[in-house]
């Protein structure tokens, strides 16, 4: 049964959190199976209490064998430093941990099926050798690195494309509205968070009344949402209206390592001519309409143009994974005829693939910067690789500033984060925290010639579990407006220094330091 107010539609009374935000957060499945070694060990004291002796020596035979195995995996070494931390402490948990995790338990499939799309869509967008050509003349390092993306999917870099930036989210929202508006064609809406309120109630406005004219409106959100957000059956509440959607891995009692990857993507592409990413989930915290950690600080860019259409795909590839299919039927390309500076990559980022392509972007620009890179992120927990890049090129004049939080949406998170603050002030790294409230912008900006704007955070999650999505800039206009945007945001921080970290509280440097051995589960 819907409703409408002054928000818009709404197809729900009221929507569900609190402790099931709680059970389903990141750290659920570590706690859920924390229990289920408790419940094991107790099982085992009550009923084979005369086995122990044996039990306890199997237990560290496996131990034995878990640690080598660790110790010749693929693995980076600060995750095979907390696997062999909780196996050596807890056998039974952190091989069940570990197996849940890392294994390929439920996705083979699907890797498949993505490995396979992958090749095919190469020849659906093909790589532009003119581009490519004035990219090298101009940037040699940048067109190396983005041959190399190029290497690891379907990835084009464009020329034509003009860009937009939205400093905050309610002026993506309102310019996304306003594009929705005009849409002949299709929408198609990924998001990892759609709640129902304010923003998605005027969204939903516009959605219905575009699919009673015949546009085809597509709606794929996180299967985490049926525990926090949203309720089963959603999709099929949406459908009354002529809405298409869908549920990306939706969590069932089958054990599965798919689960542990979740599709944390914002994209929206309307008629392949423009689309929008970056950090703003479709809730009314993303724009402003309310507070629960003061003023909320996103941002997102706007594509028009020829780059538009990566977004299409990675829609489409994404619609479809749950099914086998030959080949992704993208809409007809609209033509355009967007003049602009500069070039535009879209690109994604797969758990399924070994290339983790954010974070190797992310390093190749600090890599290559000679005078500055900003940064804005919500979390601040990396590996040593990230650690050691940051550090290198501050070490080497580099001005390397980052803005994180002021006030956290998770503390665990932000106790993580201040672990790393020492090594890198002790490198040069500058440290801002944004007083007013909570960063969510997952941005990046280099010597006024590059920069990524996206879903890619500095966590583990998005560099190694998620499906995420950004996209690459080069000598675009619209990066003088994200610097612009980065120096007024300093404006409105505190400056972290060694006396501050003195002076933290200390339960808060105690959580840091204890989570620290679980920070590639977070």
């Amino acid at each position: 049964m819907s409703m409408h107010n002054d928000d818009g539609l709404s197809l729900l009374k009221k929507g569900k959190n609190g402790l099931l935000r709680v059970l389903f957060g990141k750290m659920g499945i570590v706690l859920l199976l924390l229990a289920l070694q408790l419940v094991i060990l107790f099982g085992i004291f009550l009923r084979f209490e005369q086995f122990l002796p044996h039990i306890y020596g199997g237990a560290t035979v496996f131990t034995v064998i878990m640690v080598l195995y660790l110790i010749n995996s693929a693995l980076d070494p600060t995750a095979k430093i907390t696997w062999m931390v909780l196996i050596m402490l807890l056998p039974v948990f952190g091989g069940l941990l570990y197996l849940f995790t890392e294994k390929e338990w439920g996705h083979r499939a699907m890797k498949k099926r993505l490995k396979d799309s992958v090749a095919l869509e190469q020849k659906e967008l093909p790589q532009e050798q003119q581009t490519m050509d004035v990219l090298k003349q101009v940037d040699a390092g940048a067109a190396n690195m983005c041959r190399y993306v190029r290497s690891t999917g379907y990835y084009p870099v464009y020329q034509n494309t003009a860009v937009t930036y939205f400093p905050l989210g309610e002026m993506k929202f309102d310019k996304l509205m306003q594009e929705m508006e005009a849409a002949k064609q299709y929408i198609y809406l990924e998001y990892f968070i759609i709640e129902e309120g304010h923003m998605w109630g005027k969204m939903l406005d516009v959605l219905v009344r575009k699919a009673a004219e015949g546009v085809d409106i597509r709606v794929l959100y996180d299967g985490t949402l049926e525990f926090t957000r949203l309720p089963k059956g959603y999709t099929q509440m949406l459908a009354e209206f002529g809405i298409h959607a869908k549920v990306f891995s939706k969590v069932t009692p089958i054990v599965s390592t798919h689960y542990n990857y979740r599709d944390h993507r914002k994209i929206a592409v309307i008629d392949g001519h423009t689309a929008f990413t970056g950090g703003v989930n479709i809730s009314d915290e993303y724009i402003n309409w309310t507070h629960p950690y003061g003023h909320w600080k996103d941002t997102a860019v706007m594509l028009k143009g020829e780059a538009a259409q990566s977004f299409a795909l990675m829609f489409l590839q994404m619609w479809n994974l749950d099914q086998k299919q030959e080949h992704l039927e993208l809409p007809e390309i609209p033509q355009t005829n967007v003049t602009s500076t500069g070039f535009v990559m879209p690109y994604g980022e797969s758990p399924l693939d070994d290339h983790k392509v954010g974070k190797r972007i992310y390093i190749d620009i600090l890599n290559r910067a000679q005078n500055y890179v900003y940064i804005m992120t919500p979390y601040l927990i990396i590996d040593a690789e990230m650690e050691n890049t940051l550090k290198y090129a501050a070490k080497r004049g580099i001005d390397v500033t980052m803005i994180l939080p002021g006030i956290p949406d998770n503390p665990a998170a932000h106790s993580l984060a201040r672990t790393h603050y020492k090594t890198l002030l002790d490198s040069g790294v500058k440290i801002l925290e944004y007083t007013p409230g909570y960063v969510h912008a997952k941005v990046m900006v280099a010597d006024d010639q590059e920069a990524v704007v996206g879903t890619i955070n500095f966590d583990y999650r998005s560099l190694y579990h998620h499906f995420e999505c950004a996209t690459y800039l080069n000598r675009v206009d619209a990066i003088r407006e994200i610097k612009k945007d980065f120096l007024e945001t300093a404006t409105k921080c505190q400056s972290w220094n060694y006396e501050m970290l003195r002076a933290d509280k200390w339960y808060i440097k105690a959580m840091g330091r204890l989570l620290k051995v679980i920070a590639p589960l977070m």
